[in-house]
C-alpha cells in the first residue's frame, strides 16, 4: 500500500543535535540534494546544550582515532568556512597517571598514538605541572600531553554545522516531532510527524537521547541507552591562562575544562542513574535532573586534592542531565539491518568530539556506500536485539559510563548483567573450573582454573597475566593429547531454497562447487576487493548449506549474506538450534572413533569434510576444521544432546589425558598457526591478498563479489603485506604496538599473544612491500624497544602434517 504524504524529501535526518546537525552539514556540502533535519524542540536541546565539550582524539582503535582526527580537522575548518564563531580552543590536553598501574595503561596509548600519527608527549609530574600549574604533583607517576586537543562550544558548534548545512541547500525545521515511521517492504518510506506527513528515500536516525524510540518506530532494536551525567561549574574567582590546557586525572575519576574565570569538572561516577530504560518521552526537553550531592562527591573530593584551590572557591552550577551511553559504551552507527534505507548515528557519549567525523562518516556511508574507514567498533550491527532488551541495556550502560576512567586492561570483561546466555554445558564446565568471559550475551569459558594451581583473572600491562600457565597447559593438552572446547555461541545460520549454491558462489571468494559433504572457509569481499567477512560455509544437503562465523559477527555477516541473496533462497538464523563442541589434538580421532560405530578415518572424513555421525546415543554433524592447527572436528548437536555428548567424549578420553580448553588457548594456537582474526587482523580495508588469504580466493571459478577487483590488485601488486613477528620470550604486547626499522614507525601491530609452543611472542601487522623483505624489525611497547624477526606466516606445522593427519 502506497504512504501518501504531504510532500517528500530524498534524505531525512531525524533530530537537531550536534551529530544530526553535522550528518545534514556534510551530506549537503558532499552534494546531496533535497535535504531535511527535523528537531522536535529546537537545536540543542536534547543532551547537546548540557555537554561539556571537551575534545579528545586518541582512542584505541587506528580508525577511531582517524575519525577524532577528522573531527578536530572540521573544527579547524567550520569557521572560517561557515562565518559562524564556534569558540574551538586548541589548548591540548593533559592526562595525568597517578598510579603505576595508570601509567602503564597511558604509556601503552602513547606508543600506539606513536603508530596512529598523533602528536603525543610523556611528560614527568614537574612538567605536567608546568602544563597545568594548579595540581599537587604528589603522587604522579607521569603525564601525557596532545597538543591538538581541547574544548569547543556545543552550542555555537551546532550552531555552525545547521549554518553549512543550509548554506549548501540543506532546510532545517524546528518543532516538528516525529511521532510514526511508515515501513514498506524493508523500507522505512516516510514519517507521520506533528506537522504533517513528509515522504523520503532515505532516513536518517540521529535523535540522540530518544535514538532508541525512534529505532522502536522503525522497527530497529538499538542498544542505545540514556543515564545520569554531572558536572559543575566553579565560582567565576580564576584568572586563568587563555592557552590553559584542558586536564584529564582518570586515577581522581575527573576531567576539568577552563572556562571564563573559572573551571567546569565532571566525572564518570559507579551507580549512575539509568534513565527511562533508554526511551525519554518525547515531551522531555531541555530539562535537568535534581543534583545528586553524594555521586557529585565521588569525584568532586579527588577532585579538590588534585587542585587544592577547588577549597578556595565554590561551586556556582550542578549541571545533571540525562547522556547516551550504548550497551558497550562506544557510539552506535551505519545501516540498520533490518531495513534498507534506515541509517543510524547515535549512542555517542562524547558526541561533541565525535561530532565532525561521525557526519562524515555516516555521509560517506549514505551517498557512497563506504563511511571511508572500517568503523566495526562502531558499527550497529555489532549488537542484536539482545543487547537492546531494557534491563539489559540499562545495566550495562550503567557499568559502561562507570568504567569510563577505570583502567582498562588488557582482555577484561563486563561484570554486568552476566549469565544471560548460556550453553547446555555451562553448568558442567562451571564445575570443572571454567573462567567465564561475555560475548553477545553468551557466557564462553575463557580459561580454566584446575584445582592445586595457583591461576587467578589478575590481568596485566607489562607482566604476564594470572592465567598465564594454565592457558599454556591448555595449550599443550592441544598440542599433545586432546581437548574439548564449548564453541556454542559460534553464530550459525541455515541458507536454503533453490539456487542456494549458486547464490552463495556469488557472495563467497572461495568455491563452494561440488557436491554436499565439504565445509569451504572463505572471505566474502566487497566490490573494491574489502573482506566484510571472514567465516566457514558447511554444505550440508542440496540447497542447504550453513553459515558459521563468530559469536559477535552474527548480525553483520548474516546481513551481507541476506541482502545478496536472490528471492527464493533463505536464511535462518539457527544459532540456539545447535551447541558446537571441537573436539581437537592428535589423539581425538582415537577418541571420536571409540564412540561411533561411523567410520572417522581419514579416508571416510578428511580435512574440510563434513558427515553426520552418532555419537554415543545421539547424532551430529562431524565438521573436519578448527582454529587450533590439530587434527580436530566441530561437532553440532542439537542442543538437548549436548551434555551427553560432551560427557560421553569425555569418559572416552580420559585415559588418554583429555582436558578442557577455553578461548583464551584458542587465540594462542591459531597465532601460532597464522590463523587471522576478523575486526583485528583483516577488515573492510583489507584484502585477501595483501592478507596472504590469496589461497581462498578461487579467480578461475566465475564471478564473484569484489572479483574484478581482486584480479587487478593482484596483477598490479600489492603495496603492504601482512607479515608475523616473533620476540624470543615473553614481551608485553596487546596490539597497536608501534613496528620500527632504523627506529622509524613503518607500521603497527594488529593480532599479538604468546606462542607457548614455540616459546615466542607473536605479532601481526601490515608493512609496505618495500620493507616487507627485511629481516629485523624493533617493535616498542611501554617505552621499551623489542627486537622482531620477520619469519613466515605459519609458524606452528606450516606443512599442515598435523592438521590433515
Amino acid at each position: 500500500m502506497a504512504f501518501n504524504a504531504d510532500r517528500h524529501v530524498h534524505i531525512l535526518v531525524i533530530g537537531g543535535g550536534a551529530i544530526g546537525t553535522s550528518v545534514a552539514y556534510h551530506l549537503a556540502r558532499d552534494g546531496a540534494k533535497d535535504v531535511l533535519l527535523v528537531e522536535k524542540a529546537q537545536l540543542t536541546h536534547g543532551c547537546t546544550w548540557h555537554a561539556a565539550g571537551l575534545v579528545g582524539q586518541l582512542r584505541g582503535k587506528r580508525n577511531l582515532t582517524r575519525l577524532m582526527q577528522n573531527s578536530v580537522a572540521v573544527f579547524d575548518r567550520l569557521e572560517a568556512e561557515t562565518g559562524q564563531h564556534i569558540a574551538w580552543k586548541k589548548v591540548g590536553s593533559l592526562r595525568l597517571a597517578g598510579s603505576p598501574a595508570r601509567w602503564s595503561e597511558i604509556r601503552r596509548s602513547m606508543t600506539q598514538a606513536k603508530s596512529f600519527g598523533v602528536e603525543c608527549y610523556s611528560l614527568s609530574a614537574d612538567e605536567a605541572a608546568r602544563h597545568f600549574p594548579y595540581i599537587v604533583k604528589d603522587g604522579i607517576e607521569g603525564a601525557a600531553y596532545i597538543p591538538g586537543d581541547g574544548y569547543i562550544d556545543p552550542y555555537s558548534l551546532t550552531m555552525a554545522y545547521a549554518k553549512g548545512a543550509r548554506m549548501h541547500g540543506a532546510r532545517i525545521e524546528e518543532g516538528v516531532t516525529v511521532e510514526e515511521i511508515v515501513i514498506r517492504n524493508r523500507r522505512a518510506v516516510g514519517v507521520v510527524t506533528n506537522a504533517g506527513t513528509i515522504s523520503c528515500d532515505i532516513l536518517v536516525n540521529c535523535a540522540g537521547l530518544w535514538a532508541k524510540r525512534v529505532g522502536l518506530m522503525a522497527g530497529v532494536p538499538l542498544a542505545a541507552g540514556v543515564v545520569e551525567h554531572q558536572y559543575f561549574l566553579t565560582e567565576k574567582k580564576l584568572t586563568l591562562d587563555p592557552g590553559l590546557t584542558t586536564l584529564r586525572d582518570p586515577d581522581n575519576n575527573f576531567y576539568l575544562k577552563p572556562d571564563t574565570g573559572s573551571f567546569a569538572i565532571g566525572g564518570w561516577e559507579d551507580g549512575s542513574k539509568g534513565c527511562w530504560r533508554g526511551q525519554p518521552p518525547l515531551d522531555f526537553g531541555r530539562e535537568l535532573f535534581a543534583p545528586n550531592m553524594d555521586r557529585l562527591e565521588l569525584f568532586a573530593l579527588p577532585a579538590a586534592e588534585r587542585l587544592p584551590v577547588l577549597n578556595e572557591i565554590g561551586i556556582q552550577t550542578v549541571i545533571n542531565g540525562p547522556i547516551p551511553v550504548s550497551f558497550d559504551g562506544e557510539p552506535i552507527m551505519g545501516l540498520a539491518p533490518e531495513l534498507d534505507n534506515f541509517y543510524v548515528a547515535c549512542g555517542f557519549t562524547a558526541g561533541i568530539a565525535a561530532s565532525g567525523g561521525a557526519g562524515l562518516a555516516l555521509s560517506n556511508m549514505i551517498l557512497h556506500g563506504d563511511a571511508g574507514m572500517d568503523l566495526w567498533p562502531f558499527d550497529v550491527r555489532r549488537f542484536g536485539a539482545v543487547q537492546a532488551q531494557g534491563r539489559y541495556l540499562e545495566a550495562r550502560a550503567i557499568e559502561a559510563y562507570g568504567a569510563y576512567y577505570k583502567i582498562h586492561w588488557p582482555g577484561e570483561e563486563a561484570h554486568a548483567s552476566r549469565g544471560l546466555r548460556r550453553s547446555p554445558l555451562h553448568d558442567t564446565l562451571a564445575r570443572r573450573g571454567a573462567q567465564f568471559g561475555s560475548k553477545f550475551g553468551w557466557e564462553r569459558p575463557n580459561w580454566f582454573a584446575v584445582e592445586g594451581t595457583a591461576s587467578t583473572e589478575q590481568p596485566s600491562f607489562e607482566g604476564k597475566p594470572g592465567w598465564f600457565d594454565q592457558v599454556g597447559e591448555e595449550v599443550r593438552a592441544i598440542r599433545e593429547r586432546a581437548v574439548l572446547i564449548d564453541q556454542s555461541s559460534f553464530s550459525k545460520f541455515e541458507i536454503s531454497g533453490p539456487g542456494t549454491q549458486a547464490a552463495l558462489q556469488r557472495i563467497a571468494a572461495n568455491d563452494l562447487a561440488g557436491p554436499p559433504g565439504k565445509a569451504v572457509y572463505t572471505q566474502l569481499c566487497n566490490e573494491r576487493g574489502g573482506i566484510e567477512a571472514d567465516v566457514t560455509f558447511i554444505h550440508a544437503a542440496e540447497d542447504l548449506f550453513y553459515l558459521v562465523t563468530g559469536s559477535g559477527f552474527g548480525v553483520r555477516d548474516s546481513h551481507w549474506v541476506s541482502k545478496h541473496l536472490p528471492e527464493g533462497v533463505k536464511l535462518r538464523d539457527v544459532t540456539n538450534r545447535f551447541a558446537t563442541i571441537n573436539l581437537c589434538g592428535p589423539r581425538a580421532r582415537d577418541i571420536l572413533q571409540s564412540v561411533t560405530d561411523d567410520d572417522v578415518s581419514n579416508a571416510a572424513l578428511p580435512f574440510l569434510a563434513t558427515k553426520k555421525i552418532e555419537i554415543g546415543a545421539a547424532t551430529a554433524l562431524a565438521v573436519r576444521i578448527g582454529y587450533v592447527g590439530e587434527l580436530g572436528y566441530e561437532l553440532y548437536v542439537e542442543q538437548e544432546y549436548a551434555a551427553h555428548v560432551y560427557d560421553t567424549l569425555r569418559e572416552a578420553g580420559e585415559e588418554t589425558g583429555i582436558a578442557d580448553a577455553g578461548y583464551r588457548a584458542i587465540d594462542a594456537c591459531r597465532m601460532e598457526k597464522g590463523y587471522l582474526y576478523w575486526s583485528g587482523d583483516i577488515t573492510p580495508d583489507y584484502n585477501p591478498i595483501e592478507a596472504g588469504l590469496g589461497f581462498a580466493v578461487a579467480f578461475d571459478k566465475g564471478e564473484f563479489i569484489g572479483r574484478e577487483a581482486l584480479a587487478r590488485i593482484k596483477a598490479e601488486g600489492v603495496k603492504r603485506k601482512l607479515c608475523s613477528f616473533t620476540v624470543d620470550g615473553f614481551a608485553p604486547f596487546h596490539g597497536g604496538e608501534a613496528i620500527l626499522l632504523d627506529g622509524k614507525v613503518i607500521g603497527s601491530t594488529a593480532s599479538t599473544g604468546y606462542g607457548y609452543t614455540l616459546g615466542k611472542n607473536i605479532a601481526f601487522g601490515y608493512l609496505p612491500v618495500e620493507f616487507a623483505s627485511h629481516g629485523a624489525f624493533e617493535i616498542e611497547a611501554f617505552g621499551k624497544t623489542y627486537s622482531a624477526t620477520r619469519g613466515p606466516r605459519t609458524l606452528y606445522d606450516p606443512r599442515m602434517e598435523r592438521l590433515k593427519a
